[in-house]
């Protein structure tokens, strides 16, 4: 008997299902996952600005962000099941839909922006350790930084920042190349740590404030306002904003809920998110307002609330104190940029070239085009406006999303083939075209030109927020016309 062969390579060891030995995460795992996407400098100035843009009405914004991410619950678990189950990453799971070299292609979308996104984040992470060694530098001898060496630039960057960025992106290898096992405890220490920081500098300006802050606090709570038509709107907006900015996580969770014992663990974990939202809105809100009462108390009133935590602590004029802060910032950057960037692109890349790459030589890979970005983030990117680029390219994940769940859920049923998963043979169930499923591809394309509209036509940037939800809309009715047929 002549047994066919393969018409491309599919399969990697670190790919494969999990062993359910090692399906060792449960609620609490996902709690600190959940965590640490909360915990971010973005988040922290969003949620911030949020109650300054809307006269800080606490309880317009937490509940338009309680809907938002009630939306992302759902969806999350939606997704998260079938990799559950079966053990498997985001980029082998579209394989059922997309067939084998469809999946590659598809997938490299996300790979794009990950890494594009770790290079970046990698950039203002270097600048934080970049600042500690001017400090340190500057205790050491006052007049080292005014030397010569250390006023030349090159790209924006000079030898102090230059050394920084090499640092950063060495100590992300270095972590992030440990395994499995190493990133769920960095994870989890990092949650608890960061959120450990908060607290501490909360009860620091509670120590001396905490009257003035009561007081502001109930001020900032209008109940009458919430049933007014203005309010009806920034609810929308501020739900919508808040789904957008955890919407990146969604088409990739399964990266993360391949490692889930059960479905129940799965359940209870997506729902903490609700719950750290709700801790870190908490703990945002008093610190920002915290703060302001102490800078005017310093007779040092900003002209408007400081939002970014890092402006905060520039403001509070105290060495110790920002220097401990800035050790939270770094680790709450270094997880994010490891659970929303690097893994994300790292399951890519193994799943683009299964032959060729493994953990470490696919970190190299993420390591090094990273450091390129790095480099020409300040002087070129930064202004040639890549960033519309890098969010059209995330125009495709709404559509992904869809066609996945439509696929999964309405057409397979929930139950794929598995072996097929793996064969690109020409007998197998996702070969399609040559390893093209071609009506997922049309799928794609319709949902990709509503979602992008958003976003290139000035006439429809106010749906912008909402741009994931209408291409998953889109692309998942139109998979299921086509396919269902």
């Amino acid at each position: 008997m002549i047994q066919e062969k393969e018409n491309y390579p599919l399969t990697n060891w670190e790919m494969v299902s999990i062993n359910p030995a090692d399906k060792n995460w449960t609620w609490k795992d996902l709690f600190c996952f959940w965590g640490v996407n909360v915990q971010t400098l973005i988040s922290f100035s969003l949620i911030a600005s949020f109650y300054l843009l809307y006269d800080l009405n606490v309880l317009i914004v937490l509940l338009g962000s309680l809907i938002g991410v009630f939306l992302v619950y759902i969806l999350s678990n939606i997704i998260g099941k079938p990799s559950q189950k079966y053990g498997l990453p985001f980029p082998v799971i579209l394989r059922i839909s997309m067939g084998g070299n469809g999946a590659r292609y598809v997938a490299l979308l996300r790979g794009i922006v990950g890494i594009f996104m770790f290079g970046v984040q990698t950039f203002f992470i270097s600048k934080s350790i970049g600042y500690l060694i001017r400090v340190f530098i500057f205790t050491a001898d006052n007049n080292l930084l005014d030397k010569n060496i250390f006023l030349i630039f090159f790209m924006g960057i000079n030898i102090i920042d230059g050394i920084a960025l090499l640092i950063t992106l060495l100590i992300q290898y270095f972590l992030f190349s440990k395994g499995k096992y190493f990133l769920k405890s960095f994870i989890s220490f990092s949650a608890y740590f960061v959120y450990f920081g908060l607290f501490l500098f909360l009860i620091i300006i509670l120590s001396e404030n905490s009257k003035e802050l009561a007081g502001l606090l109930k001020s900032f709570s209008n109940i009458e306002s919430l049933v007014s038509k203005k309010s009806i709107f920034s609810l929308i907006t501020v739900a919508g904003t808040m789904f957008s900015y955890f919407s990146i996580l969604l088409v990739n969770y399964g990266d993360y809920s391949r490692y889930v014992k059960n479905e129940k663990e799965l359940n209870i974990g997506n729902f903490s998110l609700i719950l750290n939202l709700i801790i870190f809105t908490f703990l945002s809100v008093l610190i920002v307002i915290g703060a302001d009462i102490i800078l005017t108390k310093k007779f040092m009133q900003p002209e408007q609330l400081l939002t970014n935590p890092t402006d905060i602590i520039g403001k509070m004029n105290n060495t110790f104190l920002t220097i401990i802060a800035l050790i939270f910032i770094l680790f709450a950057s270094l997880s994010t940029n490891l659970i929303a960037n690097y893994i994300p692109s790292q399951n890519v890349l193994l799943n683009f070239l299964p032959k060729n790459l493994s953990l470490k030589s696919s970190g190299f890979i993420i390591v090094l085009v990273s450091f390129v970005i790095a480099i020409f983030w300040l002087p070129v990117l930064s202004k040639v406006g890549i960033l519309s680029i890098v969010d059209t390219f995330g125009a495709f994940f709404g559509p992904i999303f869809g066609i996945m769940v439509s696929d999964l859920y309405l057409i397979k049923n929930n139950n794929p083939i598995i072996k097929d998963i793996f064969s690109s043979k020409e007998n197998s169930a996702y070969f399609y075209s040559k390893g093209w499923h071609y009506k997922g591809l049309y799928s794609l394309i319709i949902g990709f030109i509503f979602s992008a509209s958003t976003i290139w036509n000035p006439q429809l940037n106010f749906l912008q927020s909402f741009a994931w939800i209408i291409g998953a809309f889109i692309s998942s009715i139109t998979y299921y016309l086509l396919v269902s047929k």
